[in-house]
C-alpha cells in the first residue's frame, strides 16, 4: 500500500509551499483524480512519489512517503529531452527486467494496448512517434513491470479522440490503484471514485488540499454547494453582527456622553453611569467573542476569468478561410489526398482526427490563408514554444507599446487569470504549461482577434477552469477553428464537428462520436 504522511513540499527558488502537511493512504480499488489549478503541484507530488530524487534538484522534500513493497509505475506529462532521440527498442529494454520477462504478457499488452509490434524498432525513434503512440508504447513498458501502483501524469494530453476513450475503458478496467492527473472532466467524472484537489490560497502564499471518496461530478457539486452554503451563512452572521454591534456603539456612546455631562452634577448618578459602562464594557468583550466564533468566509481558489471584448462581430457572409488543398502535406508526406474547408462568419469549427492525421497541419495552412486576406487571427499553437521567446517575461510577452497604461492592463488581466505578481515576471521557461495556455489566451484577448486559431486549446488547463474557458468561447462573437479532443469542449462550443482523415474532411456527428466510450 502507497503511504503518505505529513509530506510537505517547498519550491527552493522561491521557498514557496506547494503542499504541506499531506497524509493519504492509495487503497485498492481506489481511481484517483488529482486535481487542482497549473502550478499547484500535482506533477511534483507524483514525481515525489516515482522519483523523489529527481524533484530534489529544484524542491525539499519533506514527511515520509512509504512505497516499501510496492511496484510503482509512472507516467511523467513530458518524456525527458534525453529519450526522445532514442530508438523505441532502446526505451524498452531500458525499462523492463529481461531476466524476469513474460511473452505471453507483453502479447497480450500489444493486443490490449493496439500497440503495433513494428513500430518497436531500432530505427523509430521515440520522438517520431505520434502523441498516442507514444503514451501507448510507455504504458506498455511500465505495464511490463507488473506494478502494483500506477501513477499517470495528463495521459489524455497528446491522444486523438477514440484513443482518449480507448483510455477511458483502460483506467476503469485496470485492476490495480491509480493516481491520474487530467484536464479532461468527462474521463475524470467517468473513471474516479476518488479526488484529490490541490489549491494555493491567498494569491499563492498558502496551499489546501481536500481528499473526497468521490466522483469528480459529485465532488464539484458538493464544493460548490459548500462553498455557496457557507459564503451565504457568513453574509448573514455577519449582517446580524453588524447590527449588534451598531447598538452597542450606540449605547456605548449615549452612556459615555452621559457620564462627561450629568456625573459632574450628581455623584450618584455618575456610580450608576461608571456601573452601566462597566457593563456595556462586558457587552463589547461579548461581541469580540462572537465576532471569533463567526463561520468565516470559505477559503477557496477561484476559476480563471476569461472575457473576450463583447464589441466583436463578423458579418454572416464574409468569408473567412476558403482553403483546396491538393493534396495536404507535412514535407514530403501526403497527408490527406484533398482538403476543402470554406468558412464564413462567425462560424466555430471544431477538427478532430486521428493521431498524425494533419489537424494541426492544416491549421498552419488556415493561419497562411488569414494572414493573406489581412483578417486579424490569433494562434494558440499545440507546441507553446512554437512562438514564445522562453527568456521573455509573461508581462514581455504580451506587451505591444510598453506604455504605462498597457503594462497596468496587462498586470490586471494576468492577475485576472491568477498570476501572481512575481509569476508575472517570471521567464516563460519557468512557466508551467497551464500558464502558458493562459497566457495565449490573453494574447488573442488584448490583440482583439476576430478569429481564433486552436490547437488543443485545453489541454493543460485545469477541470475546473473548464467552465470558464467554454462559456468564454461560446460567447465570443468572432469565427473559431480549433483542434482539440476534448469532449465537453467540442460539444458545448462547436456547432460544426470535421473529421480529417486520408480523404480529405468529412462532417461529423456530434453526439455519437463523443459522448458514450
Amino acid at each position: 500500500m502507497l503511504v503518505i504522511k505529513n509530506l510537505t513540499l517547498i519550491m527552493t527558488k522561491d521557498l514557496r509551499v506547494l503542499l504541506e502537511d499531506f497524509s493519504f493512504s492509495l487503497q485498492p480499488g481506489m481511481k484517483v483524480g488529482l486535481i487542482g489549478e497549473e502550478g499547484n503541484g500535482k506533477s511534483a507530488l507524483l514525481k515525489a512519489i516515482a522519483e523523489p530524487e529527481a524533484l530534489r534538484s529544484y524542491m525539499e522534500i519533506q514527511g515520509e512517503i512509504i512505497t516499501v513493497g510496492e511496484v510503482v509505475g509512472y507516467l511523467p506529462q513530458v518524456l525527458p529531452s534525453e529519450f526522445l532521440e532514442q530508438s523505441t527498442r532502446w526505451y524498452l529494454h531500458s525499462k523492463v527486467n529481461w531476466d524476469d520477462f513474460d511473452y505471453g504478457t507483453y502479447y497480450r499488452l500489444l493486443d490490449e494496448l493496439g500497440f503495433p509490434e513494428d513500430r518497436i524498432s531500432e530505427s523509430i525513434s521515440m520522438r517520431h512517434l505520434s502523441g498516442g503512440e507514444k503514451i501507448k508504447f510507455q504504458l506498455l513498458c511500465e505495464m511490463l513491470k507488473r506494478p502494483t501502483v500506477l501513477l499517470l501524469d495528463e495521459p489524455s494530453n497528446d491522444l486523438d479522440l477514440q484513443s482518449v476513450k480507448w483510455l477511458e475503458g483502460f483506467i476503469r478496467r485496470a485492476k490495480i490503484p491509480m493516481v491520474f492527473v487530467s484536464h479532461d472532466e468527462l474521463l475524470l467524472d467517468r473513471c474516479a471514485n476518488t479526488i484529490i484537489h490541490l489549491e494555493q490560497l491567498m494569491r499563492k502564499r498558502k496551499p489546501q488540499h481536500t481528499i473526497a471518496r468521490l466522483s469528480y461530478g459529485e465532488y464539484v457539486q458538493n464544493r460548490e454547494q459548500r462553498i455557496l452554503r457557507q459564503t451565504r451563512l457568513a453574509q448573514k452572521e455577519r449582517e446580524e453582527f453588524e447590527a449588534k454591534l451598531e447598538r452597542y456603539r450606540k449605547i456605548y456612546q449615549r452612556v459615555q456622553h452621559e457620564l462627561r455631562t450629568v456625573s459632574r452634577q450628581a455623584p450618584s448618578v455618575g456610580k450608576n453611569l461608571k456601573d452601566k459602562m462597566h457593563s456595556v464594557k462586558a457587552l463589547g468583550k461579548r461581541l469580540e467573542r462572537e465576532q471569533e466564533q463567526m463561520t468565516k468566509r470559505p477559503d477557496y481558489e477561484g476559476s480563471i476569468n476569461v472575457r473576450f471584448d463583447g464589441a466583436i462581430t463578423i458579418p454572416r457572409g464574409k468569408v473567412m478561410v476558403d482553403l483546396h488543398l491538393k493534396p495536404l502535406r507535412a514535407g514530403e508526406r501526403v497527408l490527406s489526398r484533398s482538403v476543402r474547408l470554406h468558412i464564413t462568419g462567425p462560424q466555430k469549427v471544431c477538427i478532430v482526427g486521428a493521431n498524425g492525421a494533419g489537424k494541426t497541419t492544416l491549421l498552419r495552412a488556415v493561419i497562411q490563408d488569414l494572414a493573406a486576406r489581412g483578417i486579424k487571427y490569433g494562434y494558440m499553437p499545440q507546441d507553446y514554444t512554437e512562438h514564445m521567446d522562453p527568456q521573455q517575461s509573461a508581462v514581455e510577452f504580451l506587451s505591444r507599446s510598453g506604455t504605462r497604461e498597457e503594462l497596468t492592463t496587462i498586470r490586471t488581466y494576468l492577475g485576472s487569470l491568477n498570476f501572481t505578481a512575481q509569476e508575472m515576471d517570471h521567464a516563460v521557461a519557468e512557466l508551467s504549461g497551464g500558464q502558458r495556455a493562459k497566457l495565449y489566451f490573453a494574447k488573442m484577448i488584448l490583440d482583439r482577434a476576430e478569429v481564433l486559431v486552436l490547437d488543443e486549446p485545453t489541454r493543460n488547463l485545469s477541470p475546473l477552469s473548464g467552465p470558464e474557458i467554454r462559456a468564454a468561447l461560446q460567447d465570443f462573437g468572432g469565427c473559431i477553428i480549433a483542434v482539440s479532443h476534448d469532449r465537453k469542449f467540442i460539444a458545448e462550443v462547436f456547432q460544426e464537428v470535421l473529421s480529417l482523415d486520408e480523404e480529405g474532411l468529412h462532417p461529423v456527428a456530434v453526439s455519437a462520436e463523443l459522448e458514450d466510450s
